[in-house]
């Protein structure tokens, strides 16, 4: 089977993205070995990071610790230490061997682990500028600084994004404007368009804008192409999430295809590769 890092269509190349570092989508959410596997084999991949209560971050995507570890609690009242000791789930929640990472943990691994030149490694921060001190600032510039260059930051809060790449220089930003309920507020081509615009003005260093791509598929219906209008202002377009291969997500995958996303994310890149491959 090829690796899943591209789809093709009509002369244009997609990337997929690992989404919560899974190749496939029975694998769990944040281990090493995938995260690890993907930078050797230049593909695009995503971790979360969450504020824990040592000015530090989590590879986490809840800012509870009862779904996804076998601890208990708010990450944000979380020591590094009580963090590290804790294991990761699976899908069907049971322990796996894998421990909960924290940034300079993920970092370390990066920088004893070459990676493909083409490899990605996404950090979606989960949380906003609020939750950002000197402190935390300071951890996460001296865990990025040395693997930057492999990395883009993104979040939904720009200002918490523009906080961190501050101290951070050689690291890329993406913007992900999506809010819960968001299709629900844009109700016509002028709003869609708006919405874009929008974005583009809130976060003008992003380098990737990321969207619901249901909401991409939404404008499209109302005939506006938010990607022509994103890429027109030399930026990219990721499309997330395709959660499961079927029928549905295969074609909604194809239009996103011909629309010329630049990325779609996906639980399931190895699924996604062989239904459209």
């Amino acid at each position: 089977m090829l690796d899943p890092l591209y789809l093709h269509s009509d002369g244009h190349r997609t990337r997929l993205k690992w989404h919560r570092a899974r190749r496939k989508v029975s694998d769990p959410e944040f281990t090493a070995t995938r995260i690890l596997e993907a930078m050797r084999l230049g593909a695009s991949v995503e971790v979360d990071l969450v504020v824990h209560a040592d000015q530090g971050c989590a590879i986490l995507h809840d800012l509870r610790l009862d779904r996804s570890t076998t601890g208990s609690g708010l990450v944000g009242e979380t020591s590094a230490d009580e963090l590290r000791r804790l294991h990761l789930r699976d899908n069907d929640g049971a322990p796996i061997g894998d421990r909960v990472m924290l940034l300079e943990d993920l970092c370390s691994l990066l920088g004893e682990n070459p990676a493909h030149p083409d490899a990605l490694l996404q950090l979606d921060f989960k949380e906003n500028r609020s939750r950002l001190d000197r402190g935390t600032i300071e951890s996460f510039a001296a865990a990025v600084g040395p693997v930057a260059g492999q990395m883009i930051l993104s979040g939904g809060d720009a200002a918490a994004i523009a906080a961190l790449a501050a101290a951070t220089p050689s690291l890329r930003t993406g913007y992900d404007p999506t809010y819960p309920g968001v299709l629900n507020d844009l109700k016509s081509a002028g709003d869609f368009a708006e919405f874009t615009v929008e974005a583009l003005r809130t976060a003008p260093a992003a380098a990737i804008i990321y969207l619901d791509y249901e909401l991409i598929l939404a404008a499209d219906g109302h005939g506006v192409d938010m990607i022509g209008m994103i890429h027109a202002d030399n930026r990219l377009v990721d499309a997330w999430t395709i959660r499961e291969v079927r029928a549905e997500t295969i074609a909604a995958s194809r239009r996103l295809m011909t629309l010329r996303a630049d990325q779609i994310t996906t639980d399931d890149a190895e699924g996604l590769t062989g239904a459209l491959a």
